[in-house]
């Protein structure tokens, strides 16, 4: 059915086209153009992380050196660094901010039945941040210290699956308690945050709007005990408390009362205490939720490591964000493949694959079915 047709145009297929040509319309992003599209830059920077490109002379070489092929593979326009380094420039990002959403609600249902830390029917979110490093020099719009450039992804990652439910991109000097304000909980999900999103108006707005939270405690919360509940010496706990905050911002900000344990982990021989509103689970499965936070750790890492989000192609706010954008997009793609093609393979092991297939005229399926099932020894995301 795919032969003769290239890897890269069959991964093509996966994306929702309708839905991009809306994205581009909302934002008028083709107005005026003659030659060089919206869906030509985009595929040209999807094609530049798959293969991992460093440059835009790097794309404009290696897409040159297949010109018979470009027509094929959805790109239109005539490949040049110029009308790339132009297009990321002048074109809205909230094109791509906007299509990355659309695979996002593509991908989540399908992987609504992964399995988690804890046995819970609830979805379960991890919130954190990890900061890009720019040169301040050549990003002055990115100040972040006196003499250090950077912009920050603040991300909302939905535990199964590891998908990205919400993603921000700022400056560097952004607040990360800040971002709470640009959720709208889901009355029953839960959310797993460090203490860096430690604010009780904030997390009262959450129990308000009935969803769950689990949070470090810091080290000078003045509170009074309530009630002691039952604890489990052997897993790990320490004390399951009931408490009512007394310092005297905290006690209007969060009037209700809170839930407080105190974990011992083994494995680290660090005493952590942990805030939650929920008052049913058992507080060992409270300190399994706090550890699956790590995810969000681990797809920070992984995105940085396997994407070009460290090195950019342009200087302006809107050539970074466009960027970190698209790589979002091809991360989710990627995630959208493995599911429908019911592969067995990490995301690692799937871009490596494609990074030298891209042009091969063989059915995806092939391609990423014929590596030995026996090797479990792939790296995992």
């Amino acid at each position: 059915m795919n032969t003769g047709r290239t890897i890269f145009s069959q991964l093509v297929e996966f994306l929702p086209m309708h839905d991009f040509r809306k994205c581009v319309r909302r934002y008028r992003g083709d107005y005026k153009v003659l030659s060089f599209s919206c869906l030509d830059q985009f595929l040209c920077m999807a094609f530049a992380q798959l293969t991992y490109r460093e440059s835009l002379r790097d794309i404009e070489a290696c897409l040159r050196s297949v010109q018979p092929k470009l027509y094929h593979m959805g790109i239109r326009g005539g490949i040049s660094r110029n009308t790339l380094a132009n297009a990321n420039e002048n074109r809205n990002w909230r094109i791509y901010a906007d299509f990355a959403q659309v695979l996002i609600h593509i991908a989540r249902p399908l992987y609504i039945n992964d399995p988690l830390a804890v046995d819970l029917e609830q979805t379960v979110y991890a919130l954190d941040s990890t900061t890009i490093d720019l040169c301040l020099s050549l990003f002055p719009w990115a100040r972040f210290r006196k003499h250090k450039g950077a912009v920050k992804m603040h991300a909302l990652l939905d535990l199964r699956g590891n998908i990205p439910s919400f993603i921000k991109i700022t400056d560097g000097k952004f607040h990360d308690v800040k971002v709470l304000d640009e959720l709208i909980p889901e009355p029953g999900s839960y959310y797993v945050m460090d203490r860096g999103h430690l604010d009780f108006s904030r997390l009262y707005t959450l129990t308000q709007c009935m969803a769950f939270f689990v949070m470090r405690a810091k080290g000078n919360l003045q509170f009074r005990r309530v009630y002691s509940h039952p604890a489990d010496k052997a897993a790990g706990i320490k004390s399951d408390q009931t408490i009512s905050l007394t310092g005297f911002y905290s006690s209007k900000d969060y009037p209700g009362q809170l839930r407080r344990i105190r974990f011992f982990d083994l494995e680290k021989k660090k005493m952590l205490t942990f805030l939650t509103n929920d008052f049913s689970l058992p507080a060992e499965s409270i300190s399994l939720l706090y550890k699956s936070r790590w995810q969000i750790e681990l797809f920070f890492k992984w995105i940085k490591q396997h994407l070009r989000i460290k090195a950019f192609f342009g200087t302006s706010e809107n050539a970074v964000k466009t960027q970190i954008w698209i790589a979002i997009s091809m991360y989710v793609l990627v995630a959208i493949i493995k599911k429908r093609l019911h592969l067995d393979l990490s995301l690692y092991t799937i871009l490596q694959i494609l990074s030298i297939t891209v042009f091969e005229k063989r059915p995806l399926i092939q391609v990423l079915s014929n590596l030995d099932s026996g090797n479990h020894n792939e790296r995992k995301r």
